[in-house]
């Protein structure tokens, strides 16, 4: 007599395939990893900062405050003066958004069982985000500028974000991504543009990028497995805060604080046309969000009513084919 055939239990099978992509991103870190201080020579004359160096002027394919047009009919040196400040700012936005990412981690792997993938994948994530801290610190120790980072609503987050993974973990890795794609959109279109930049940007870029991608892809993974298992409203309710968290993220990690303008008499118009008004800065930050639409859409989220709050941020717009597929608009 023959036997019965078994039928595998799909849940079974979707945590087993979760389970090895997982292991896999947990092998790329221990397979290809970097050490700041070991794979960056701070001390090579090719690193020196100097305030003359036209390098420090901001590069127009990943800033939108370097196209507007104050800017650009500024004189070198005041370019290069600006364009150091919003640097060392933008790498101290990073390290203080990291910081937030490692305590939410924690947070996130003291809850998880024995045996769980997720424990060995976000300790390599924390230990690989805590050397992008030292990195981004000793970029702007280098620069030798003292700025401020995000503004000081925003730093209140040190306090929200970190207990939000452990609580609300689906939650946590939407603001995962809502600090990470921005900034790895930015760093990958000015290393695609070629443009001149200083070539302590570019090592600590070209770090960043590579070790990001799993980060980035981890989030996206986790929310891909998750998500489907939350029940309708459970559902209805991520798909309405999405959008919301990657605004009020993206935000964060491109504007300013009100230092930046106070410092160099940057006149209100300007400010507003650079971050919030012309079509030009809408269309930018609307791009940094191609593959987080697209992964709403895979999971669900991508309702009608979602839509629209996409939409009403200022954020909505097309799906891309691929994962950092580049947005190819602006050299049409």
């Amino acid at each position: 007599m023959a036997s019965a055939t078994v039928k595998a239990d799909p849940a079974v099978e979707l945590a087993q395939q979760y389970a090895e992509k997982v292991l896999l991103l947990s092998q790329g870190s221990v397979d290809k990893h970097f050490d700041p201080f070991t794979d960056i020579d701070w001390d090579s004359p090719d690193f020196a900062v100097d305030a003359h160096d036209r390098r420090w002027i901001l590069p127009e394919s990943g800033d939108m405050f370097a196209r507007h047009p104050w800017y650009r009919a500024l004189s070198d040196a005041r370019k290069i003066e600006i364009g150091l400040w919003r640097q060392a700012n933008i790498f101290k936005v990073g390290l203080q958004f990291e910081t937030l990412l490692i305590g939410g981690m924690v947070q996130h792997t003291f809850k998880l069982a024995n045996g769980d993938p997720e424990f060995r994948y976000c300790t390599h994530e924390v230990i690989e985000e805590c050397n992008h801290t030292l990195m981004f610190q000793e970029t702007v120790n280098r620069i030798g500028i003292d700025v401020p980072g995000m503004g000081p609503i925003l730093k209140r987050l040190t306090y929200v974000v970190p207990p939000l993974a452990s609580i609300f973990p689906n939650l946590f890795f939407m603001a995962v991504l809502s600090g990470e794609e921005p900034i790895d959109h930015i760093q990958k279109s000015i290393l695609r543009a070629g443009e001149q930049v200083h070539p302590i940007m570019r090592g600590v870029m070209a770090i960043h990028i590579a070790e990001e991608a799993r980060h980035i892809s981890f989030a996206h993974e986790f929310l891909e497995h998750h998500v489907p298992q939350t029940n309708p409203l459970e559902k209805l309710v991520l798909s309405l805060a999405f959008p919301i968290i990657m605004w009020i993220g993206g935000r964060a990690i491109i504007i300013p604080p009100r230092a930046f303008f106070r410092e160099f008499d940057i006149p209100a118009q300007v400010r507003k046309e650079v971050f919030f008004g012309s079509s030009d800065s809408k269309e930018t930050f609307a791009g940094y969000f191609g593959d987080v639409r697209a992964l709403a859409k895979r999971i669900g989220l991508m309702n009608p009513v979602s839509k629209t709050v996409w939409k009403v941020l200022g954020i909505g717009g097309s799906t891309t084919r691929y994962r950092s597929e580049p947005d190819r608009t602006r050299a049409e």
